[in-house]
């Protein structure tokens, strides 16, 4: 889809800058103006159309559909839900807040929460961009069941009367508000998004690109597989552990989980390195424990 890209990027750098392609530096600008654009345009297109399919979601319906649900049910529909919710682990807190309000149970709640970042579109984009199909709907897949688990395991042990900040639940039956939007709004909704996503996540992207850039180009690919790659037991856990302690979005680390994959990183490890770094992060547990 972007070998012209690649074509042109290389031609950029390695006649017009004059690098050898066998050098650290000429390897690492190549991948850097080939991956930004790439990643840039699969994340246009992608976001506006997803937007676009979300203006027909009503917010307030699904949380009328989700209120007196069952708990496995609940969990279900609750991290499906957060597929197409455009939230990262923080923001997606005062939805989480605002669930808790409409009476849903703690552990559906969850089920959202966990689901919200792990599952967004920018992250689905990315990954089928750059892995294909199959990757992606696995990656969805696991991150499904992840979010049901935990959110089903939270309902069970009961944890309401832990929750610190006093929450006032809603006075009466949660409403199903109609909204009508014509053609041109849903289109001119969705490109004010796509921009606003843009202005938002392009210096992750850049700085993602750069990082991974720079492993591209100047980290042997041994030193990577030898602790991530292989048979190692605790390659995975390791990945988790590096990931924790960053705060990032999918776009910015997407171009981190490509690389390391091709510097030899088992792609099981990457993307638990992902997962961790969108739904794991510190930031989010620190707001989580004054909740």
């Amino acid at each position: 889809m972007f070998d012209w890209w690649e074509r042109l990027s290389g031609r950029v750098v390695f006649e017009l800058f004059t690098l050898q392609r066998d050098s650290h530096s000429g390897e690492a600008l190549h991948f850097f103006l080939y991956d930004t654009l790439k990643i840039f345009m699969l994340l246009a297109v992608i976001i506006f159309a997803v937007t676009f399919l979300r203006t027909y979601c009503n917010t307030e319906k699904v949380r009328l559909y989700l209120q007196g649900k069952s708990e496995l049910s609940g969990n279900i529909l609750a991290a499906l839900f957060g597929i197409i919710t455009p939230f990262c682990s923080c923001s997606a807190i005062p939805l989480f807040l605002g669930f808790m309000q409409a009476r849903i149970p703690m552990g559906i709640t969850f089920s959202f929460l966990i689901s919200a970042p792990l599952n967004n579109e920018i992250a689905i984009a990315m990954l089928f961009g750059l892995f294909g199909i199959k990757v992606t709907a696995i990656y969805i897949g696991f991150g499904l069941f992840v979010a049901i688990l935990g959110g089903y395991i939270i309902g069970k042990l009961r944890l309401e009367s832990y929750v610190l900040i006093p929450i006032t639940p809603m006075q009466g039956e949660l409403e199903d508000v109609k909204i009508s939007l014509s053609m041109m709004q849903r289109i001119r909704e969705s490109w004010e998004y796509t921009l606003d996503i843009f202005k938002k996540i392009y210096l992750y992207v850049i700085t993602g690109v750069g990082i991974g850039a720079f492993i591209h180009g100047y980290v042997p690919a041994d030193f990577i597989a030898a602790y991530t790659g292989g048979d190692s037991w605790y390659s995975v856990p390791l990945a988790v552990l590096l990931g924790i302690p960053m705060y990032s979005n999918a776009a910015g680390v997407m171009p981190l989980v490509e690389v390391l994959t091709q510097k030899g990183m088992l792609l099981g490890s990457a993307l638990s390195f992902m997962m961790a770094v969108t739904a794991l992060s510190l930031p989010e547990a620190m707001i989580l424990s004054r909740i």
